[in-house]
């Protein structure tokens, strides 16, 4: 089969399209067929090492995952040991790292049936960004009708479905982006929309219940400036490559965790992590209108090279995705 291979650390240049051996399902997995799957900051961050301390887990002279992407949908091809709730041709999506190939093996526990209502493009812009959009919002934060919430990066792959997820918690939004965005995240449904470029949310009189910042390029101070005496303030690593560093968005997830020993506020430090539950309940929101993909670009799966190098330095609008549909039959 076709994939998107990586033998060491660097720019997008590392990647090479090449054959490699077809994966077999192991017991509890799947072999599905990729029809599409989607970019994430995840991506680059495991592409160049960055930040250097995460190498101590990716692999510290080499990457040990050698296909990069996790997003996908597809259609299942074969069934390992075990696996009783999926059979072949079922389309499902998901994520599992090894999302740039023609072919992956996921675990069962990280698969479900994609949402009738979507494409398979579609479909392959939810899991990643949803799942993390979900859990900081309503398994962290606690997200409740009436609420005043603030998304900082509402235009980014997680943003995106944030704004969408905040608005049908009963949630009052504000969303905060760049001139060109404001238009996009007015549409998703947000009350209000902050144009960083020409306001600042953290010097502003408006005091929220919840901050969920995605991109990481305030302080810890400027952040609670914004919330209630109680408020709750959800951080995750986003952000654009900038040269490297030693600890990237670690840092301010560090001090995060350090700081709410000794506050009223809530600051709390996502970790998002793939499960059928939280899929299952995205393809409800989705099937049901409450949340609709947004996708800034589509590429081919030979040049995901380029749709990786566009989200790590153009600040993409919400997602970039990988088309590979099969080839037609005769």
């Amino acid at each position: 089969m076709k994939a998107i291979v990586q033998d060491r650390y660097g720019s997008a240049d590392v990647l090479e399209f090449k054959d490699v051996e077809t994966p077999v399902p192991g017991d509890r997995e799947v072999l599905v067929r990729v029809h599409a799957a989607s970019v994430n900051a995840r991506d680059w961050h495991l592409m160049r090492g960055d930040p250097y301390l995460a190498r101590l887990v990716l692999g510290v002279r080499r990457p040990k995952a050698k296909i990069l992407g996790t997003d996908f949908a597809g259609r299942v091809e074969a069934v390992g040991a075990g696996v009783t709730r999926l059979r072949p041709g079922d389309e499902v999506f998901g994520e599992a790292e090894g999302a740039f190939a023609e072919y992956m093996c996921a675990s069962e526990d990280v698969v479900e049936r994609r949402p009738a209502n979507l494409s398979f493009e579609q479909a392959a812009a939810i899991p990643l960004a949803g799942t993390t959009a979900l859990m900081g919002l309503r398994d962290l934060g606690g997200v409740r009708q009436g609420q005043k919430v603030l998304i900082n990066g509402a235009s980014g792959g997680v943003g995106t479905f944030a704004v969408q997820i905040a608005k049908a918690s009963g949630a009052a939004v504000t969303g905060v982006c760049s001139t060109r965005n404001v238009e996009l995240v007015r549409s998703l449904g947000a009350d209000r929309v902050v144009d960083y470029t020409q306001e600042d949310f953290a010097t502003g009189a408006e005091r929220y219940d919840l901050l969920f910042d995605l991109v990481g390029n305030r302080s810890l101070a400027e952040c609670r400036r914004a919330l209630t005496p109680t408020g709750t303030l959800v951080l995750s690593g986003g952000g654009v490559f900038e040269g490297g560093s030693v600890v990237g968005p670690m840092g301010l997830l560090l001090k995060g965790q350090l700081l709410s020993r000794f506050v009223r506020q809530r600051l709390l430090v996502l970790s998002a992590s793939p499960g059928r539950e939280k899929l299952a309940a995205l393809r409800d929101l989705a099937e049901n209108g409450s949340i609709t993909p947004v996708i800034d670009r589509t590429y081919p799966l030979h040049e995901v090279p380029e749709a990786i190098r566009y989200v790590e330095i153009e600040h993409a609008r919400a997602k970039v995705v990988v088309s590979s549909p099969p080839p037609s039959g005769p």
